[in-house]
C-alpha cells in the first residue's frame, strides 16, 4: 500500500510507492566511469595557467598558479553571479531584480583526473572539506552576500560538465527558496516545541535505527523519513551548530571518514552512480540559530522529475528509504 508521508521540516508531502519497490539492481542508470583524460582538462596539473588565478591552494610545493598542488580553488571561468558592483535594487513595474552580484567558484578536490571522493584518502576528503570552510569564512566578509552554497555535481547525469573531481561554490545575495522553507518550517517547529527539529531527528533516527546507515561520535547518516529519492541520505551532526563554517578540526576529520564511508557505500550499492551533494548551512550574516542545525544531503541520480511532480511538488520515491538504508548498512565499508 503507498504512503504519503510529510517532512517534519519544511511540511512537504512525499508518495512513497511501495507498489512500486524498487531494488538498487532494479534502476537503470550508466555508472560514473573514471579514466584518464581523452581531451584538454583544464583542472589537470601543467595546465594551472589555463585556469583564472587561485583563490586558495594546499601545496607540497611549488609557487602560486603552478603545480605542487594537492587542492585548488578558483573562480568559476563562466560564473552565474559577478563580484563586481553594486546590488542596485529596482522595480521593473509589478516585477522586482537586481544586479547579478555573487561568487561563483570552483573547488579543485585533487590533481588525479581518476580520482573521487570515495576513492580519495581520508586526509585529501579533509582538505576538501577545510577549503570549503575557509572559503566561507572569507566570503561572509562581504555583507552583500546572505548565503553561500556548498555542492557536488557527480557525473554528467547529475550536471557535471568536466570529469576532474570537484565541488562548487556560490555565494547569493539572497536567501534561496529552499533553504527558507527548512529555515522557516525549522523555526515553527522550536517555537511550537522549544526543540531544535534536527536534533530530535538524530535523537529518533539513532534510537530507532530503522532509517539510520551509520553513526559515530560526532554524526549520523540517514535515509530522511519523507525521502524524496531513492537512497536520498543525509549527514547531520550530533551537536547542534547552524553553521557549518564554525566546524572544528574534530568535526571535520571525522566528516572526513563519514563523508567518503558513505559515498563508498552508495558506490558499492548503486554502482558508482552519479549524484548531487550539497551543504545546507544557516545564512552567513545571521548569528547562530537555535532552531537549525546545518547538514549534508547526497542525491543519487536514479529517477527523474517529471509531470505531476512539478505540478504538485509531491515526489515520488520507488524505495522506502527503511529499505535503503538496510542496503548500505549491508555495503560495509566503514
Amino acid at each position: 500500500m503507498p504512503e504519503l508521508r510529510k517532512d517534519p521540516i519544511t511540511g512537504r508531502w512525499v508518495i512513497i510507492a511501495t507498489d512500486r519497490a524498487r531494488r538498487p539492481s532494479d534502476f537503470s542508470r550508466e555508472p560514473v566511469i573514471t579514466a584518464p583524460p581523452t581531451r584538454f582538462c583544464p583542472f589537470c596539473f601543467g595546465n594551472e595557467q589555463k585556469t583564472p588565478p587561485e583563490v586558495l591552494a594546499y601545496r607540497v610545493n611549488g609557487g602560486a598558479n603552478q603545480s605542487g598542488w594537492s587542492l585548488r580553488v578558483i573562480p568559476n571561468k563562466f560564473p552565474v553571479l559577478g563580484i563586481e558592483g553594486d546590488l542596485n535594487r529596482q522595480g521593473d513595474g509589478m516585477f522586482d531584480k537586481m544586479a547579478g552580484i555573487g561568487a561563483h567558484e570552483v573547488i579543485i578536490e585533487t590533481p588525479e583526473h581518476t580520482a573521487t571522493l570515495s576513492t580519495m584518502g581520508e586526509k585529501q576528503v579533509e582538505d576538501v572539506l577545510w577549503a570549503f570552510r575557509e572559503r566561507v569564512l572569507d566570503l561572509k566578509k562581504d555583507h552583500r552576500l546572505l548565503y553561500i552554497l556548498l555542492f557536488k555535481n557527480h557525473g554528467e547525469h547529475a550536471g557535471a560538465t568536466l570529469e576532474h573531481p570537484h565541488s562548487q561554490l556560490i555565494a547569493l545575495p539572497v536567501i534561496p527558496k529552499r533553504v527558507k522553507e527548512e529555515l522557516d518550517g525549522a523555526q515553527v517547529y522550536y517555537n511550537f516545541k522549544e526543540r531544535c527539529v534536527f536534533c530530535d531527528i538524530v535523537r529518533q533516527e539513532s534510537q530507532a535505527g530503522a532509517r539510520l546507515v551509520t553513526e559515530t561520535e560526532r554524526f549520523v547518516v540517514i535515509e530522511p523519513y519523507a525521502a524524496r529519492f531513492p537512497f536520498e541520505t543525509w549527514i547531520i551532526p550530533k551537536r547542534h551548530d547552524s553553521h557549518f563554517d564554525e566546524s572544528g578540526a574534530p568535526d571535520l576529520q571525522n566528516l572526513a571518514w563519514v563523508l567518503r564511508s558513505t559515498l563508498r557505500k552508495l558506490d558499492k550499492t548503486l554502482e558508482r552512480p552519479a549524484y548531487n551533494f550539497l551543504v545546507h548551512t544557516a545564512p552567513v550574516q545571521e548569528a547562530a540559530m537555535r532552531h537549525y542545525h546545518w547538514h549534508i544531503e547526497i542525491m543519487p541520480r536514479l529517477t527523474k522529475v517529471a509531470g505531476f511532480e512539478w505540478g504538485t511538488g509531491f515526489y515520488i520515491n520507488p524505495t522506502p528509504p527503511e529499505e535503503s538504508a538496510q542496503f548500505l548498512r549491508e555495503a560495509g565499508l566503514g
